[in-house]
């Protein structure tokens, strides 16, 4: 038999006060400060909106997180909100008791309402009504309230809220500042991307994600707003391709429409580009619009050329870098020397290193191991998915053994753990991981390193790796490590 949990006397109240909502309107010049957010979720919940309208009036706080409760966005309530703000902005002189200057519509401020609904312990009013913090577009506004928002452009999202919002914003330009500091573009067609762009302030923008297919037409159709985005900081584009019916020249002219773009960029720190085939022997074309240093580079999965490889290894804008992934760029017939110099240019603040699926040889690892070695701040290191010998790790957890900070490593399982069919061989390898925790041990430094199969020969699908952790702990007796064995499933 279910029971109920019986409703708390707070939330009582609520329900009965907004029975009649001209009263529960009245009583709100004389309702304490810490029954205003109980009172207000039940007068959103309950879709109470000349409630939600008077409150918002009267609201004690400086921050209304309104994202906090709106799992499923719902235009009666938001116009509700969005009319009481339209009260105090006609309104020369605010309430006596209002201190409304943020709303805030992204996915935070849970807390807020869990800890005053009493699912969490008490925190005094005062910590939740000090001014936000102050930014650049405050200064530029500073008698505006503040919209804050994170927006995700999709068909599916592309609702009546979204538009009734942008459309109330853009007519109260003087009086509210909308502040997105978060866009991700899924699946939206261009022509709809342009459409409420045009109607965004994009200066406050600070990270971008497009998650679209998008071809290098669609990429300059984009750039314009790109070159708004004056503050941005986090750039991530995952694919971009190039038609195979454009010209050479038409190529050229929509590339110079976004590489121009980054001359405006100068926040920009991390930059994520997957499958930009249509920077092939042109990459130095973008690096050097760059106006300043970055500390992520990411540009995976397309077919490198050895000018652009030599470009990058010497660009002045990623000699800061703190995190490189150049994963699934073949560099099997590289001059591994490109590769050393990029890594003796960044050895100072590289961190996180990447070079999966790179078709790396023994040869060329060898070739770059010195400069690995004086990779002071390395953290992590992945090396998965190349052909690489028994011989060649084993030189590779010397070199790295002096790094201090190393704490993530993940290799290939051996060549030699394969048949001749190229099927792995848990038998071989089960003695290889044995061979490595000798050679961990004889280092002397505790040590984790994580060994990878590709592709899955159990599920059958290649974008699965098999990892295995061997692990070497100095203080463990020798009949001990062979527990420190086991299997588990990662990307």
């Amino acid at each position: 038999m279910n029971v109920q949990t019986p409703l708390r006397l707070l939330e009582l109240a609520g329900k009965n006060l907004l029975r009649d909502e001209a009263s529960a309107i009245a009583a709100l010049e004389f309702l304490p400060t810490e029954l205003f957010p109980p009172l207000f979720m039940e007068a959103f919940y309950g879709r109470h909106r000349e409630t939600l309208t008077a409150m918002v009036q009267a609201w004690p706080f400086v921050r209304l997180p309104l994202g906090g409760l709106m799992n499923v966005p719902h235009k009666g309530t938001l116009k509700a909100v969005l009319d009481g703000l339209n009260a105090l902005l006609a309104q020369k002189v605010h309430p006596r008791r209002c201190k409304l200057r943020v709303l805030d519509l992204r996915n935070t401020g849970q807390y807020f309402w869990s800890m005053w609904s009493g699912d969490k312990d008490h925190v005094s009013s005062g910590s939740l009504m000090a001014p936000v913090t102050e930014d650049s577009s405050r200064k530029e506004h500073p008698m505006a309230h503040r919209v804050f928002i994170e927006l995700c452009l999709s068909e599916a999202a592309m609702d009546e809220c979204l538009l009734y919002l942008l459309l109330w914003v853009a007519r109260r330009k003087d009086s509210v500042h909308l502040c997105c500091k978060k866009l991700k573009i899924e699946s939206m067609p261009i022509e709809s991307t342009v459409q409420f762009l045009s109607m965004m302030p994009l200066d406050c923008l600070q990270e971008v994600q497009v998650n679209c297919t998008w071809q290098l037409a669609t990429l300059a159709r984009f750039a314009p707003f790109l070159g708004q985005m004056s503050n941005v900081q986090r750039l991530l584009f995952s694919p971009l391709l190039v038609s195979p019916s454009e010209e050479q020249e038409e190529q050229q002219q929509q590339m110079d429409q976004f590489t121009s773009q980054f001359l405006r960029l100068h926040h920009l720190r991390d930059l994520y580009l997957e499958t930009p085939s249509f920077l092939q022997g042109r990459l130095d074309q973008m690096l050097r619009c760059l106006k300043t240093p970055l500390d992520t580079l990411s540009i995976t999965h397309f077919l490198l050329m050895e000018s652009d490889l030599t470009y990058l290894s010497q660009c002045p804008n990623i000699s800061q870098l703190k995190s490189l992934d150049l994963s699934g760029i073949k560099l099997t017939n590289f001059n591994p020397e490109l590769l050393k110099v990029l890594l003796e240019n960044v050895a100072a603040t590289i961190q996180e290193l990447g070079l999966d699926e790179c078709g790396i040889m023994d040869s060329q690892l060898e070739a770059i191991l010195p400069a690995l070695s004086h990779c002071s701040q390395l953290s992590s290191f992945s090396i998965r998915g190349n052909p690489l010998s028994m011989a060649i790790i084993e030189k590779l957890l010397c070199h790295t053994d002096g790094l201090p900070s190393l704490t993530e490593e993940f290799y290939p399982a051996p060549q030699e753990s394969y048949g001749s069919q190229g099927t792995l061989h848990l038998g071989r390898l089960a003695k290889l991981k044995a061979e490595l925790i000798e050679i961990m041990r004889a280092l002397g430094r505790p040590r984790t390193i994580w060994l990878s199969s590709s592709p899955c020969l159990h599920c059958g699908d290649d974008t699965f790796y098999h990892m295995e952790l061997v692990t070497y702990h100095c203080n463990m007796p020798a009949s001990s490590l062979t527990k420190a064995f086991f299997w588990a499933l990662g990307h």
